[in-house]
């Protein structure tokens, strides 16, 4: 089995440790690397390209969210947080692991078979988002945290979501847009079309676009996105 490389980021010396220690029953995970705060980590992950991130939540100046903005993380990430299990709701399941503190054995190593064994098929999801909820999105071989208000619209493509987002990136979900519309908070996120839905703190415009149909002209997006009829008036009466 090949063994794989992992750092600790935790600002509790001690913390760190401890996990150390428990690792050091699991062969197949190497640690190479810790850090005590984001800035730490993310030279450490530049330098090693970690293929396992252990990454504390709450760490003082700058949370364990923020790496993933401040480096390109190409390694799977678990989360270490003191926090219950429903504070990680609003995550891409497959994407990620958690272990709560104080980590018990077990746990520990049903973090690591899963890190160790084939990637599976997204589970279903079923948790309803709020505004400020993050997803964590894999954009290529890296993957970034993104808060559900900077979603500007979804655009389906066969089984798979194109995530358009207020700073123009462009990320392909392999959940296709009927799991991501009974996730999405419904005061603020509206399908326009089969294979649309909008975000409406971003819509700037509606217009006709001859025949029965619209174009939604969205603050972010690369081009207006078509509405049909049926969704014209449920839009209009949401967004105005």
């Amino acid at each position: 089995m090949k063994q794989r490389s992992a750092i600790l980021v935790d600002d509790e010396r001690l913390a760190r440790r401890e996990l150390e220690n428990l690792l050091s029953a699991h062969p197949e995970i190497a640690v190479v690397g810790q850090a005590a705060s984001v800035d730490e980590a993310a030279a450490l992950v530049s330098r090693l390209d970690p293929d396992v991130v252990f990454l504390d939540i709450q760490m003082p100046r700058r949370s364990g969210f923020e790496l993933l903005d401040a480096c390109e993380v190409r390694g799977q990430v678990v989360f270490v947080t003191a926090h219950d299990v429903h504070a990680m709701r609003a995550f891409e399941v497959n994407a990620l692991d958690y272990l709560l503190k104080p980590v018990h054995p077990d746990r520990l190593a049903l973090t690591v078979a899963r890190l160790t064994r084939a990637p599976a098929a997204p589970p279903p999801a079923t948790a309803t988002l709020e505004l400020d909820d993050h997803l964590f999105l894999h954009h290529g071989r890296a993957a970034r945290f993104v808060r559900v208000r900077a979603i500007v619209c979804l655009r389906g493509a066969d089984d798979y979501a194109e995530v358009v987002l207020e700073d123009g990136k462009q990320i392909l979900s392999p959940r296709p847009l009927r799991e991501w519309e009974v996730r999405l908070p419904p005061r603020s996120f509206i399908r326009i079309h089969r294979a649309a839905i909008v975000n409406l703190e971003h819509v700037m415009s509606i217009e006709p676009s001859g025949g029965e149909s619209f174009r939604v002209f969205m603050r972010g997006a690369p081009e207006p996105l078509p509405m049909s009829r049926r969704y014209a008036a449920r839009l209009r009466s949401a967004w105005l």
